[in-house]
């Protein structure tokens, strides 16, 4: 959906960061998940990111300038005063969410690859 919102002639870009971080979101909480590391209830990603230093450092690095997104999942969500976004940017985001989708799906593939845990119905 992002890379649509791309194509389109308009200037709504807060919606492809959002989307982006979203999508960053829910891949390191998945991540997460699989290594059994508890998280709150949060759109912030360098909360996500410092856990994930428990499990991989290396991973966690990668995450760094990722940190930016979470303005576009908290300030941008909501109505206010705020920079509107460019196609630069929104360009940058969804590179962000198809780099950590990358990176989260090479550390699960073997995993994913597995299909359903033993026994889970």
């Amino acid at each position: 959906m992002t890379q649509l919102l791309l194509k389109d002639q308009f200037e709504g870009f807060e919606a492809v960061g959002f989307h982006a971080q979203q999508a960053v979101e829910k891949y390191m909480k998945a991540f997460l998940v699989h290594h059994q590391t508890e998280f709150p209830k949060t759109h912030n990603i360098s909360v996500l990111r410092e856990l994930m230093t428990t499990v991989d450092q290396k991973l966690s690095d990668e995450f760094v300038p990722m940190e930016l997104l979470t303005a576009y999942g908290v300030e941008y969500r909501y109505p206010g005063v705020y920079d509107s976004v460019s196609l630069e940017q929104g360009k940058e985001a969804l590179e962000m969410a198809e780099k950590a989708r990358d990176l989260i799906l090479s550390k699960l593939e073997s995993y994913l690859k597995t299909g359903k845990p033993k026994g889970s119905k």
